[in-house]
């Protein structure tokens, strides 16, 4: 069974748009609105729209999360018809997310790093006992 149970699915018309209402089932206040989006883009199939979370909702006494997101052919559409504040937000996250990344890779190489050093420091003491 999946984690995702369709609730409502339309197809607006009127603004060029699909309308997607779901349950996440046992995900109250695990479920952040970035993995939703993915995990409703791969249920759908929907890998070359674009597919805005706008409403995310925890259900009262249940562990499930109520999700309405919007799916539009291309993002200029998006852009047009949905509050900019959305968009601010989600390339805000974008940047934070990037900045986690960066400071994480570094981190890892130095990780990688710190054991040749140390072996290399090794390696000149060795030689010098042998002579």
């Amino acid at each position: 069974m999946s984690m995702i149970e369709t609730v409502n699915d339309v197809e607006n018309s009127f603004l060029s748009r699909r309308e997607i209402t779901c349950n996440f089932q046992g995900l109250g206040g695990k479920l952040k609105k970035k993995e939703a989006v993915e995990m409703v883009t791969k249920e759908f199939n929907l890998a070359d729209k674009t597919v805005i979370a706008i409403n995310m909702k925890n259900q009262t006494g249940r562990p499930n999360v109520t999700g309405m997101f919007y799916v539009y052919d291309n993002e200029e559409l998006a852009k047009k018809q949905v509050n900019p504040t959305i968009f601010e937000r989600l390339e805000k996250q974008a940047k934070k997310d990037a900045e986690e990344a960066a400071a994480e890779a570094p981190a890892e190489e130095a990780a990688a790093e710190a054991p040749a050093e140390e072996a290399a420091a090794e390696a000149p003491a060795e030689e010098e006992k042998k002579e």
